[in-house]
C-alpha cells in the first residue's frame, strides 16, 4: 500500500461510515482486475494501477470466502433472485495470459467463477499474441476455461476508444468480436466491457451505443464507472470497482460494501469539461 492514498482515506473515514448509516440499498460490487501477476507497479498513483500479484488476488479471494460471498457471472448477477448483500462478480478485462496461469488456479480453490472479456484480434489460435507488451490467451484456454465454467464477453476487436469511431466502425467492433468469441466456443455472448474510460457525459455517443450494442444481440455490459452497480444502471453500462495489489484488506471491504462509490461524483466531474469543449461528434 502506498504511505498517502487521499482516496483511501476518504473512503475508510468519511464515506464508508457515512455510508453504512444510510439504509441498505440493493447493490452487488462488480470487480474489474485485468493482470494477475507480480508484473512492477505503475509509478502512477494507485488507482490506476492494472495489475494484481496471486498473493493479493488470493487473500482477496479468501476474504470473499470468509465474508460467505456467492460469486455470480454477470449474466446471472443482476437478476431478482439474486440477494445483494451476498453477491459479487469478478471481472476481467483483455484475457491475459495470466488469467489462465494465475487467477484461475486461484479462483478453482475456491470454486469461484469470473466473467473474462476479450479484445478478439489478441487472442491468438496456437500462438500467443501481446496486448500492451502482455501475453493473451489462445483459443485454445479459453475454450478449456470456458468448459471448467468461466464466463466469456466482447471487449471490442482491437481494443479502441470507440467514441473517436464511426458509427460504423463501432458496429464493426461490437458485433465482429461477439461473432467471433460465439464461433470459437459455439454458445452465445451477451456480456460486453467497453475499453478504456467511458464517456459518460457524452449522451449522444451512450445512446447510440446502446443501440448498437441491443441489435448485436448482448443483454448486459460493464463499463470504468466506478461504484456498485444497482437497479438504477443501464444494464448495458454498469458500475465496476477497480481492484488491484494497492488494496489492503481493510479497503477491499469497505469498496465491496459501498464506501468506495463516493468516487463516481470527481469522476464524473472531471470529464465535463472535456464534453463540454468537444461537443457532439459527427457519426457517419
Amino acid at each position: 500500500m502506498e504511505r498517502f492514498r487521499a482516496d483511501r482515506l476518504a473512503t475508510l473515514y468519511v464515506f464508508h461510515p457515512l455510508q453504512s448509516l444510510r439504509p441498505r440499498k440493493w447493490r452487488i460490487p462488480i470487480l474489474m482486475y485485468h493482470s494477475v501477476s507480480e508484473a512492477e507497479r505503475s509509478t502512477r498513483h494507485a488507482y490506476f494501477h492494472t495489475n494484481t500479484s496471486p498473493r493479493v488476488f488470493e487473500e482477496q479471494l479468501k476474504l470473499l470466502n470468509e465474508r460467505q460471498y456467492q460469486v455470480r457471472n454477470l449474466s446471472d448477477a443482476m437478476g431478482s433472485a439474486v440477494n445483494p448483500r451476498r453477491a459479487t462478480v469478478i471481472t476481467f478485462d483483455d484475457g491475459f495470459r495470466d488469467f489462465y496461469t494465475h487467477a484461475f488456479p486461484l479462483l478453482s480453490r475456491y470454486r469461484y467463477t469470473a466473467t473474462v472479456f476479450l479484445p478478439t484480434a489478441y487472442i491468438g489460435e496456437g500462438v500467443h499474441r501481446s496486448f500492451n507488451g502482455t501475453e493473451c490467451m489462445t483459443w485454445s484456454q479459453v475454450r478449456e476455461l470456458q468448459e471448467a465454467g468461466i464466463q466469456f464477453g466482447s471487449h471490442t476487436v482491437t481494443h479502441p476508444q470507440l467514441r473517436t469511431l464511426s458509427t460504423k466502425d463501432v458496429e464493426e467492433e461490437i458485433r465482429r468480436s461477439k461473432e467471433t468469441i460465439e464461433d470459437k466456443l459455439g454458445s452465445p455472448i451477451r456480456s460486453f466491457a467497453y475499453p478504456y474510460a467511458f464517456p459518460e457525459t457524452d449522451l449522444s455517443f451512450k445512446r447510440s451505443l446502446e443501440t448498437i450494442l441491443e441489435q448485436a444481440g448482448y443483454e448486459n455490459g460493464v463499463c470504468t464507472r466506478i461504484g456498485t452497480a444497482d437497479r438504477s444502471d443501464n444494464r448495458f453500462f454498469l458500475k465496476r470497482l477497480p481492484v488491484n495489489s494497492c488494496d489492503d484488506a481493510t479497503l477491499f471491504k469497505a469498496k465491496l460494501e459501498g464506501g468506495y462509490d463516493w468516487l463516481h461524483g470527481l469522476q464524473y466531474a472531471a470529464k465535463l469539461p472535456s464534453a463540454m469543449v468537444s461537443g457532439p461528434k459527427k457519426r457517419s
